[in-house]
């Protein structure tokens, strides 16, 4: 009796470790081997949902370093010194980002003021290249592909959806304007700018590039088709503006609105908002307001929040961390 039970508990082990590996096991197992069962070409974004933030980080060290397809393949008006100004703007979803742009000589130089120019920081290296690189990477040519129409955008999670570059002009905007187009052409020539033709209809492409600043009205009216936009003035829109040439207006907040974010806002500020907004949104076009209340946090969070739910369209935002928790 006790060989035959001794037999029993030996078969019960053997069929223990005979047993198919777990769930996890076999996760391991597939990540220890490096397979590529785990990965996909347009992973470089994946899981990051695209949010209504803005966002101005255009001082930085670099962010071509830091990019993947380099080696292997919500708007925020500042932090200009970030380490990866473009990166750290798509890692939270922000679907608009913002480049302060200086012409010297020929070349166009990216920093919040003079003082911050290097000779390594460009437009074209701190911008044009790696949202090149990027948008490549997120279009991979395959047997898949093939007959693919349309270009992926730079979020993977929603790839229909365009990220918004606006170019504040800081040099005088008749002579900076030339440049900024020409530099834009590595993207235009792939396809990658949403262009308005004459005749009013548009092509929406992967980006939306708009000139703010400096940038001269008359100029962006006079291109022909236009893939460079104006950002009209929120609180002064007219019969000029429509969607073919300003996908936006942007406002400063403090003299538009006025409200801190401590206590009550009043009726006036409000209706001030929705008025703003409602314009705006009657001619097609979204709407932000910048320079707002950055402290204490609860009134920048009460701010923010009242613009979110009277239709503001784009949350101006500097912590783009707390920017992206109110979505």
């Amino acid at each position: 009796m006790f060989f035959v039970l001794l037999l029993v508990m030996v078969a019960s082990l053997v069929g223990l470790t005979s047993q198919r590996p777990g769930v996890f096991d076999e996760i391991t197992m597939l990540e220890a081997a490096n397979s590529s069962l785990l990965s996909y070409p347009t992973d470089f974004t994946q899981n990051i949902v695209p949010k209504a933030i803005h966002s101005h980080n255009d001082c930085a060290r670099s962010v071509v370093s830091d990019l993947r397809f380099v080696s292997s393949f919500n708007g925020t008006h500042t932090i200009d010194w970030r380490d990866v100004p473009l990166l750290t703007a798509l890692s939270l979803g922000v679907a608009s980002v913002e480049a302060d742009v200086w012409l010297m000589g020929e070349t166009l130089y990216i920093g919040h003021e003079l003082a911050a120019l290097t000779p390594a920081r460009t437009f074209d290296s701190l911008y044009v290249q790696p949202l090149v690189t990027i948008i490549e990477g997120q279009n991979p040519q395959s047997q898949f592909t093939a007959n693919q129409t349309g270009i992926n955008g730079v979020f993977d999670m929603s790839s229909a959806t365009p990220l918004q570059l606006l170019v504040d002009m800081k040099t005088d905007g008749p002579s900076t304007l030339p440049f900024v187009i020409s530099a834009l052409q590595p993207l235009r020539e792939r396809g990658y700018l949403t262009t308005c033709s004459s005749n009013g209809t548009c092509t929406l492409g992967p980006l939306v590039v708009v000139g703010t600043g400096n940038t001269p009205l008359d100029g962006i009216l006079a291109l022909s088709p236009r893939d460079v936009f104006f950002d009209a003035p929120l609180t002064a829109l007219n019969s000029t503006f429509d969607i073919t040439v300003s996908p936006i207006a942007s406002t400063d907040y403090e003299p538009a609105v006025g409200w801190s974010g401590i206590g009550t806002i009043n009726q006036t500020q409000l209706t001030a908002i929705q008025t703003f907004v409602a314009d705006a949104h009657a001619l097609g076009i979204r709407a932000r307001f910048w320079d707002t209340p950055g402290w204490p946090i609860h009134a920048r969070n009460a701010v923010w929040q009242t613009l979110i739910d009277n239709g503001a369209d784009w949350l101006n935002a500097d912590d783009l961390e707390a920017a992206a928790a109110m979505f």
